[in-house]
């Protein structure tokens, strides 16, 4: 079956004073419908930035799609004008931003943000679609959905507010949702519980996730698949349970090994990675990752690994024998 979103060798780039910032450089992924793709990585590296460039949000400039393709059913999204793209933009394909207050307009209820929706892609009368609305905060659990209708964002609490954003993104039932960090900076329950909301509308919707986070328990809880991102490339990807039993990569390994774990009720020191994340202004030649590795080959500072297929649907991008 073709897949509902496939990325080909992806490049988005940013022209800078200081130079180009290659935050998506050669990017390539598969997501099946129905199915949610976990893409983990620590902060700053391109994460974010690919999930905006399916949206095609970049701004350009300075942002430019350098190469690629970013096909959607069968259709490059980047070969579109921006009137398509606006047409897709929140019915086809939706967004969880990152963080709800500052994607919420402040000067509007809640009811008329999400109202929006069904008024521009399926020409409601505001009437219509505040009823419509309603549904969708009830459709996302939010308590007393009459009264938060007429609510501002600011009369929220955080998690009610990222409930308001899925409504959003759900309302016109899209094949495709990406969720960028969605339950960063909640709390630990309230993070469960958003989780579980999106896993439960994903089997009522049919709808597929790309979910954009750095937390490894996130993805082992709520994807099939994961993406292991670094320095703006692919580093290693597979089923999350072949990822999670047999990581193949170093930093992949490292990610796992930093997870606290509480074993025998004794205390143990925290894995870290040593060193940090390169300049993306100036990549070092061969692997990007060569430095904080704990054992590089010297083929590891000359020459940058492509992602090749260890096993049935598990590739790596490594020079080391696994």
């Amino acid at each position: 079956m073709e897949p509902l979103l496939e990325i080909r060798d992806l490049k988005t780039y940013f022209d800078t004073r200081e130079g180009i910032v290659r935050a998506v450089d050669g990017v390539s992924l598969s997501l099946a419908r129905g199915d949610t793709l976990g893409v983990v990585g620590e902060s700053g590296c391109g994460k974010t930035v690919l999930s905006l460039s399916v949206m095609r949000l970049v701004p350009v400039p300075p942002g430019r799609y350098a190469g690629g393709r970013i096909l959607f059913e069968g259709r490059d999204l980047l070969e579109l004008d921006e009137k398509r793209m606006r047409d897709i933009r929140g019915k086809d394909i939706s967004m969880i931003f990152q963080e709800p207050m500052t994607a919420l307009n402040p000067v509007l209820s809640v009811g008329d943000q999400i109202g929006e929706v069904f008024r521009v892609h399926q020409g409601m009368s505001r009437k219509e679609a505040l009823r419509e609305a309603l549904e969708m905060l009830r459709l996302v659990r939010i308590p007393s959905p009459e009264e938060r209708l007429s609510d501002y964002p600011h009369q929220l609490s955080g998690g009610m507010r990222q409930r308001v954003m899925i409504a959003m993104a759900l309302a016109c039932r899209p094949r495709l949702m990406l969720a960028d960090e969605p339950t960063t900076a909640l709390d630990v329950t309230v993070q469960a519980q958003i989780l579980d909301l999106v896993g439960k509308l994903k089997e009522e919707t049919g709808t597929s996730v790309l979910l954009i986070t750095h937390d490894l328990g996130v993805v082992a809880e709520s994807a099939e698949h994961a993406a292991i991102m670094y320095a703006g490339r692919i580093v290693e990807y597979g089923t999350v349970r072949s990822l999670y039993a047999r990581p193949f990569h170093p930093y992949t390994a490292g990610l796992l090994a930093s997870v606290p774990r509480i074993a025998g009720g004794g205390k143990s020191r925290l894995s870290v990675i040593p060193g940090t994340v390169p300049d993306l202004f100036d990549l070092p030649p061969g692997c990007r990752f060569r430095d904080r590795c704990p054992s590089p080959l010297r083929r590891c500072g000359e020459e940058e690994p492509e992602l090749v297929e260890l096993e049935e649907g598990h590739f790596v991008s490594c020079w080391r024998e696994p």
